[in-house]
């Protein structure tokens, strides 16, 4: 059951009375909490389900204390670059760089990076190495195979490979996300996951 907007902020998590969150959300998007995001649906879907879910939006790439806000989640991070494709949000299709971003407030430009889930998941491994990171949204479905880049104008491996993820769910994924969830429960119960 909703208990209003999801904690954003450690003060938020402890007011709910948890010590822990079970996920942590990071979101290249500003955190809204609507059903034509995608973020919103997976995490109410979880939090539906008794799941302790904390939401990191935008979050600076460059800071590695950015995605230690709720410190390390019992059973994962879940990582998006949003309801767009960061490099689609950042460049026309003659490769300029536009002057806005449609999905952080006042339209400011330069609030997630170029590739955005690469780069959120190398940044959680290099503070927590073990914790399960599961990629989802359109830039992680759109990228799940080794494919062509406009943008650097190369051939890339999978994002899988490049983000050091663990997963990755692709298309709509609520029930995928409830399936897996009852995996990393049932492997963190048999202690084949760091607590």
């Amino acid at each position: 059951m909703s208990q209003g907007f999801l904690p954003v902020t450690r003060q938020e998590m402890l007011d709910r009375g948890w010590e822990q969150v079970d996920f942590v959300y990071v979101c290249g998007d500003a955190y809204v909490d609507h059903s034509s995001f995608g973020a919103a649906i997976i995490t109410r879907v979880l939090e539906a389900h008794g799941f302790r879910v904390g939401m990191i939006a935008q979050p600076d790439w460059k800071d590695e204390q950015s995605i230690q806000v709720f410190g390390m989640p019992r059973l994962g991070f879940l990582v998006s670059a949003g309801n767009m494709d960061s490099m689609v949000n950042h460049y026309t299709v003659s490769k300029k760089r536009r002057s806005s971003d449609a999905y952080t407030p006042g339209g400011v430009a330069g609030k997630r990076p170029d590739y955005a889930t690469i780069v959120y998941c190398n940044l959680i491994r290099r503070v927590y190495k073990q914790v399960p990171v599961i990629i989802g949204g359109i830039e992680a479905s759109l990228r799940r195979l080794a494919h062509y880049d406009y943008w650097s104008n190369s051939l890339k491996h999978s994002i899988l490979v490049d983000s050091q993820a663990n997963i990755l769910i692709y298309g709509m994924g609520e029930l995928a996300w409830w399936r897996l969830q009852r995996h990393l429960r049932a492997a963190w119960q048999w202690r084949i996951l760091p607590m």
